[in-house]
């Protein structure tokens, strides 16, 4: 009978060190399969408890979702129309920090110093109360234009009352007034970051510094601030909470905490007001994100 051999491999061996880096991967594989499980086990516990917290409570959803969905549309308002503004004071900004005149210069960086150096809440006081009051004085009524725009239109009867129109003028103005500032870095950083061998070949062509800036720099550097001007974006849907601090514009902060302050006398159903006015604003803003983060793929590189 013949016996078999037994090799017997030393320590300096490499078919050793093969077998023990063997070992080890499938024992590190082992424990990556155990913790997907409990990640998976972990987020299916949060989505059930989340629906079962919001199952206790479906009488307040069913009473005040319909308040809540037009808070969340005027806070969808809110925020589209403040962007608008703030890239307009964003773009005024950038070419008055890019501008070869001193005082314009100065007047941009101390915009954009100020604002960006004290609290978005004082700003929005100021404008709710200060700059409200001094415009009054003078006789300015945001109302009475909206009403006139809207007569025009022959639409008047959708002009909600003058509280709120005042309250929601005052607050677009204090958010695209402070994101205006950020956006100004933003786009002078994206102007500034085209070549400037693009601008020097449009000189070659004849082209004047209209023509450049418009034809050749803005193309380039809208690209490159898209990706910011996104995020910025998301984060004033969030700020835009801040507006029940002046209160009048009925967003979904506003209306949020009214409905809480209904339940002042039962604090559970207080806090499921707050929180369900958080997931409403997460439904607004997730999808912002994914945008966000798509257009950061998609412009990664600017041509």
């Amino acid at each position: 009978m013949i016996e078999p051999k037994i090799h017997d491999f030393g320590d300096g061996d490499p078919r050793v060190s093969v077998i023990t880096h063997a070992n080890q991967r499938s024992a590190s594989r082992g424990w990556l399969v155990i913790l997907n499980y409990v990640f998976y086990a972990s987020v299916i516990a949060v989505v059930g408890g989340l629906v079962y917290y919001l199952y206790q409570f479906r009488d307040s959803i069913t009473l005040f979702f319909p308040t809540l969905l037009a808070g969340a549309g005027t806070t969808i308002f809110l925020s589209i129309s403040s962007m608008i503004l703030a890239a307009i004071f964003g773009f005024i900004g950038a070419l008055g920090r890019l501008s070869r005149f001193g005082p314009f210069r100065w007047l941009a960086a101390i915009y954009v110093e100020v604002i960006r150096g004290t609290p978005i809440l004082i700003q929005l006081f100021l404008w709710g109360f200060g700059i409200r009051g001094l415009l009054e004085q003078v006789g300015f009524d945001p109302y009475t234009i909206v009403f006139n725009f809207m007569t025009i239109l022959q639409s008047n009867s959708l002009v909600p009352n003058p509280n709120v129109v005042d309250a929601a003028f005052y607050g677009i103005m204090g958010l695209s007034f402070n994101y205006g500032a950020y956006l100004t870095e933003v786009f002078r950083t994206g102007i500034e970051t085209v070549p400037i061998g693009q601008t020097e070949a449009g000189l070659s062509l004849g082209l004047n510094s209209r023509q450049i800036l418009r034809h050749i720099v803005l193309p380039q550097a809208f690209r490159i601030t898209i990706p910011p001007f996104a995020n910025y974006f998301i984060t004033l849907v969030q700020d835009s909470a801040l507006l029940s601090a002046i209160g009048g514009a009925l967003e979904l902060q506003e209306l949020t905490t009214t409905a809480a302050t209904v339940s002042a006398s039962n604090p559970n159903r207080q806090l499921f007001f707050y929180v369900f006015g958080a997931l409403m604003f997460l439904a607004i803003c997730y999808p912002l994100a994914l945008l966000a983060h798509y257009l950061e793929l998609r412009f990664a590189e600017a041509y």
